[in-house]
C-alpha cells in the first residue's frame, strides 16, 4: 500500500479531484458513483456514496483504486460488484459511524 495519504484515512476532500460518473439505481438505492484522483500521487479510486434521506446515520460511502482500463467499461449499477470483487476498499460514513477504515468483502448498499 502507497504511503500516500489517499491511502490512510480519514480523508479530505481536498486532496481529491473528483468527477461525477452516475447514478447506481438499483434497488432504488440511487447511489452517486464517482472518479475520485489523488492531487498528490495520481491514484485513481472508484467513489461509492448512498445515503437514506428517511433514516438517521444510513449514509455510507467506499472507496478502491481503479484502472483506466476497468474504469473505461464501468457503469454506475456495476460499481457495488465491483467494490466487491477488491481485494480490499475503504469505507466509511454515519451508517459505520467511522470517518474512514479498510475493509474487504460484502458492502452494504441497501437498506
Amino acid at each position: 500500500m502507497s504511503e500516500c495519504g489517499c491511502y490512510i484515512p480519514p480523508f479530505d476532500y481536498q486532496d481529491f479531484v473528483s468527477t461525477h460518473i452516475g447514478v447506481d439505481k438499483t434497488n432504488g438505492r440511487y447511489g452517486d458513483v464517482s472518479l475520485e484522483r489523488c492531487v498528490h500521487c495520481g491514484t485513481k479510486w472508484l467513489r461509492y456514496l448512498v445515503e437514506y434521506e428517511a433514516f438517521t446515520a444510513s449514509g455510507r460511502w467506499f472507496r478502491a483504486p481503479i484502472s483506466d482500463e476497468v474504469l473505461a467499461t464501468l457503469t454506475p449499477e456495476q460499481a457495488v460488484p465491483f467494490l466487491e470483487r477488491q481485494p480490499w476498499h475503504f469505507s466509511g460514513g454515519s451508517y459505520y459511524q467511522s470517518r474512514g477504515q479498510r475493509s474487504s468483502g460484502p458492502i452494504h448498499a441497501d437498506l
